[in-house]
């Protein structure tokens, strides 16, 4: 059997995108007219059974509305979510990788801020291009998380995630 091509006139007349929430069009086993689309997957995404694959919530939503498939689909405000399609936008891997909020492991509070024990201040490291960067040391953490801000926004720019 060949594989099924999804296009845009195939998304639209299968599924029908409100504010943000993805409805079945069609009534087939198990789906019902109208009902919304959906299940979250380990990982917290919204995801969607069609022709025997997975697809992700967001990426038809994105293709509905625009189109086409993008590399990646980047939720601007990091909820996972929040499908609504002022929220979504294309994006490389690298920048779907730079809208990553702050690890569970980070003791400081602040992205890219970790306390030096031989110099006994506060350091600002921000890998971009594949190295990782160095903008100082700091005795007051507040300073050090101003700087850490600043320089990610000059940085990574409209994807600079700062939670």
């Amino acid at each position: 059997m060949a594989e099924q091509i999804i296009t845009q006139e195939y998304l639209k007349s299968i599924f029908e995108y409100k504010d943000g929430i993805l409805y079945w069009k069609i009534t087939k086993q198990g789906v019902c007219k109208n009902k919304k689309c959906g299940y979250i997957n380990n990982r917290g995404y919204l995801m969607v059974g069609l022709n025997y694959k997975e697809y992700s919530v967001h990426r038809i939503i994105y293709c509905i509305c625009m189109g086409y498939f993008p590399e990646f689909v980047d939720h601007k405000d990091g909820n996972k979510l929040n499908n609504k399609i002022e929220n979504l936008r294309p994006a490389t891997v690298l920048e779907n990788n730079l809208n990553v909020k702050t690890k569970i492991s980070n003791t400081s509070g602040c992205k890219n801020v970790c306390w030096n024990k031989e110099k006994q201040k506060w350091q600002v490291r921000i890998r971009n291009d594949k190295k990782n960067k160095h903008f100082g040391y700091y005795y007051d953490i507040e300073v050090a998380k101003f700087v850490a801000e600043f320089m990610r926004n000059k940085l990574h720019g409209e994807f600079a995630c700062h939670v």
